[in-house]
Formats: C-alpha cells, structure tokens, sequence
C-alpha cells in the first residue's frame, strides 16, 4: 500500500511553454490529489504531450511549475522522477537485455536491490509477462514490448504513475489485462493519469477528467459532473453537404463532414428534428440514437473528435 500524505501526487501552477513563437502552454493551473485515477484529455496539438514531458522532466517551463508529491520536478528532479512512472507511447527498449534483466536494471537506476525482485514477480504476472521473463526484449512481439514498457515503468513502485496512450494500437486481451492490474495498482493507492484517445476507456476507469485545448485546461470535473452537465439524448444524422433548417439549428451540438450531432432533451424533439428535415427536401442517408456520453462532451467543450 502507498503510504498517504499531505502533498498533492502532482500540482502544476501556472506553467508556460514556448518553442520560439508557438504557445504550447498557456498558464496550466491543475491538481492532481493521491489515489486519484485522472484522465487527461485532449486533441493533438492540444498541450498533453509537452506537459508530460516537463513532469518527467525531459523538457523545463518558460513559467511556472510543476511539482510531484512535493518536490519541484526542475530544482528536485532526482526526487521528483523517483516517485514518478512514466509510460511513453514510443516503443523505444533496450535490445540486449531479456525482460527481468531490464526491469532490475531500470529498479536499480532508482537504488532499488534485489529486495524488488518479489516486486518484478508481481509486474510480470500482472501484466501477462512472466512466461517472457527471459525472452530478449528484440524477440518480443509489438503488444509484449509494449507490456514490457508498462513493466518498465513500474519497476521501481513509483506511486504516482502516468500512462501517456498505453493501449494504443493493441489488442482487447492485453486492454483487458493492463486495466485489471492498473485498477489493483489505484486501488492499493497509486496515483494513476492517464492519457487516451479512447473515450470509453477513460470515462469506465477515470473518477476525474481534465481536458486540455491549445495549451489551456477548458474542463476540469469529476466524470460524473461532466456526463450530469450534457445529460440527455443525441441524435447523430448523416445528411451530406446540406444547410440545416433555422429551426433546429440552436439544438445542434457538432456538425463534422455531413454528420450532424443534435442534443435533445425528451424523445418528442426527435420528431420535431426530423419534420423540419423533411420540410426543407433533406434527405437522412444514416441516423443513431444513443445517451450522451464523455465524447459529447468532449466534442462540446473541444470542438473536433480524438
């Protein structure tokens, strides 16, 4: 279990980023409490990335800054990345050694001994690895490097652990797997932010969600905050290259190369969507009814899909 205390697992004020004339961040302002399992969401482009990488240190602030459990990840790095895991989305290893060589070698970087091994044991099962333990990393298929590289960031027991689009282009059994471990790891107090382009991934795990445009945080709520905000119903229409009625205009919600997306409250305004189509000779060529759910309001607050 993670031992709890009175400072934040991240707390970033104010913080600025600048490559010469471009704004990547824009006075980002978040607190990230521990335990918690907190969702960053955003487009590309939109800041996450460069945020990610000023908590791991890879890059410094034009402003502000960023500290983990507290301790200022630029004048404490050595402290700060000690209590910090970071998943890239990069598969980037190294090919000379096997799994449980690089998971001690990576443990002893932050002065973990042999005591960690039962620790390793622990990451290798979780994580559907242990059969692979002394498998060269090379040998490794794209889904098991890719567990590898959780592994990897695990292996010192960091209790703040970021997870930067760790199921990205893997298949729904290690999804499955990954999750159920990760979801141990919040449960025994992990602090655990995670980035995906998988809305339903973060809307099922995360218990708070941030969402991040043009380098600035436009929504930070609990997740259930956010659905109870844009509750209701929404009806998606594919029309083609048509202008809407006046009529319904006020009631759509994202309009994105011929698909239409309406908020409705009640069942009644479908009808009332669908009359002024017909009156104005607009074909439906495709129509989905469904609740709204986290990329609604994604698409709401955001503008574009991930």
């Amino acid at each position: 279990m993670i031992t709890p205390s009175s400072k934040p697992a991240i707390k970033i004020n104010n913080v600025y980023k600048n490559f010469g004339s471009l704004q990547a961040l824009n006075g980002v302002d978040l607190t990230i409490e521990q335990g918690e399992f907190f969702a960053l969401l955003g487009p590309n482009g939109a800041g996450k990335s460069t945020l990610i990488s000023i908590l791991a240190g890879l890059l410094k602030p034009s402003a502000g800054d960023i500290s983990v459990m507290g301790f200022d990840v630029v004048n404490q790095y050595q402290q700060a990345r000690q209590l910090l895991g970071v998943v890239p989305q990069e598969l980037v290893f190294d090919p000379f050694f096997n799994v449980r060589e690089m998971l001690r070698f990576q443990a002893g970087y932050f002065g973990r001994g042999p005591e960690n091994d039962i620790w390793v044991d622990e990451i290798l099962e979780g994580l559907g690895l242990a059969d692979k333990a002394h498998t060269n990393m090379r040998k490794l298929s794209g889904g098991m490097k890719r567990r590898a590289l959780i592994a990897q960031a695990l292996a010192h027991k960091p209790p703040v652990i970021v997870l930067d689009e760790p199921t990205a282009g893997v298949d729904v059994e290690l999804r499955q797997m990954l999750w159920e471990f990760i979801k141990k790891l919040n449960r025994d107090g992990h602090t655990i932010i995670l980035t995906t382009h998988y809305l339903e991934e973060a809307e099922a795990l995360c218990n708070r969600v941030g969402m991040m445009k043009q380098g600035n945080i436009v929504a930070l709520d609990s997740t259930a905050n956010l659905l109870n905000k844009f509750a209701g119903k929404n009806l998606r229409l594919t029309l083609g290259d048509v202008t809407l009625p006046l009529s319904i205009q006020p009631l759509m919600r994202h309009h994105d190369r011929g698909e239409f997306t309406f908020a409705l409250n009640d069942m009644a305004q479908i009808e009332f969507v669908l009359a002024a189509l017909r009156t104005d000779n607009i074909k439906v060529i495709d129509m989905q009814l469904n609740e709204a759910d986290l990329e609604d309001v994604f698409l709401s607050l955001v503008g574009k899909k991930l």
